[in-house]
């Protein structure tokens, strides 16, 4: 028995493939919490190297100071939009359907709605109401799960990245125990791996945002809407999202949009977005990330097309990095180490 466990801890590649098999299990089993591990990872990354950038121009500032400073003004950006431009979107929203009301309420379309109750049940009507309703409850729910996600994250990516240097010295002793310590050196790998593969796309997908952002105001500025610039940061936070970003961004435009030229602006902003869209998912996203990650575009293009069909818009997100992930561990392409700036301070 002790030489079988020894012949199986010696060999690496073995014992890999069992810990990459227990880790999707294990991310399998926790699916439910998906949302909240993948924003932790995403938030807790991008603070991290934002700290590891200020400290490499300024050395001398604690980590401690850092994260605080960059919590306190993300959470007040926050608040500004809830309490901004949240009620200016409510209020968009009800001039809309207030505006569509009377629009079939009027004597030009009395004839139109006579034309519809003839052909149309009224049981088919219920029906579809009932399947609006049912749709807004499901929209409110999925807002209201994701608001908890990502209130979570925040918290826990706080806590993480404030006591970073602690959390590395802690994490560091698994790798030293003399028990286990081949499973916790393959985690260890495992993450460092998916780390590097992320970076890399998420670095890809910052420069398609900054180009999806670029286009839109543009085209904002000559059809001479207000608030352009914040309309512009709405637009490249949507845009980190890969593809589903620009469309989401559709929603708000479009009611600014109608409430500055009416239907026929909403009309510019729906073509603008199609084609800012198919730029981006048939242009730029194929060839940010084949540059990035050094994959062939089809390849790249097929990755994206798979992964949004079985996870969603975070396939989207994570799809290529897992692709490049599982090259490297099957030995087929090793992903290209990106540097890391130096240890944080505390």
């Amino acid at each position: 028995m002790e030489n079988a466990w020894a012949k199986f801890t010696g060999n690496v590649h073995l014992h890999r493939t069992v810990v990459l098999i227990l880790l999707i299990a294990v991310l399998y089993l926790a699916r439910g919490m998906m949302n909240t591990i993948l924003l932790t990872f995403i938030f807790t990354y991008l603070i991290v190297h934002w700290v590891r950038l200020i400290q490499r121009w300024v050395p001398k500032i604690p980590t401690v100071v850092i994260v605080i400073v960059t919590y306190i003004i993300l959470i007040f950006g926050i608040y500004y939009v809830v309490t901004d431009y949240l009620p200016m979107l409510i209020n968009e929203i009800v001039k809309m359907v207030n505006s569509m009301v009377k629009f079939y309420q009027s004597d030009d379309m009395k004839w139109l709605m006579r034309y519809i109750n003839r052909y149309v049940s009224t049981s088919t009507l219920i029906d579809q109401a009932k399947h609006g309703m049912n749709f807004a409850v499901d929209t409110l729910t999925r807002i209201g799960t994701l608001t908890i996600a990502v209130f979570m994250s925040l918290i826990l990516s706080f806590f993480y990245t404030i006591e970073l240097q602690q959390m590395e010295d802690f994490s560091r002793q698994f790798l030293e125990t003399k028990y286990l310590n081949w499973l916790f050196g393959d985690i260890y790998y495992f993450g460092k791996t998916f780390v590097n593969t992320f970076g890399v796309v998420l670095e890809a997908q910052f420069f398609i945002a900054i180009c999806n952002t670029a286009l839109t105001m543009i085209c904002l500025s000559f059809m001479k809407m207000p608030q352009i610039f914040a309309l512009g940061i709405m637009v490249f936070v949507l845009s980190l999202v890969p593809v589903a970003g620009v469309i989401i961004s559709l929603v708000p435009l479009s009611l600014v949009g109608y409430q500055v030229g009416g239907i026929r602006d909403v009309i510019y902003i729906i073509i603008m977005i199609m084609v800012i869209h198919a730029l981006e998912a048939y242009i730029l996203n194929p060839k940010f990330m084949s540059s990035r990650t050094e994959l062939p575009i089809f390849y790249t293009f097929v990755v994206l097309l798979v992964a949004e069909h079985l996870w969603g818009t975070w396939g989207l997100i994570v799809g290529v990095p897992i692709f490049t992930f599982l090259l490297d561990v099957f030995g087929v392409k090793q992903v290209k180490q990106r540097r890391g700036p130096e240890m944080v301070k505390k």
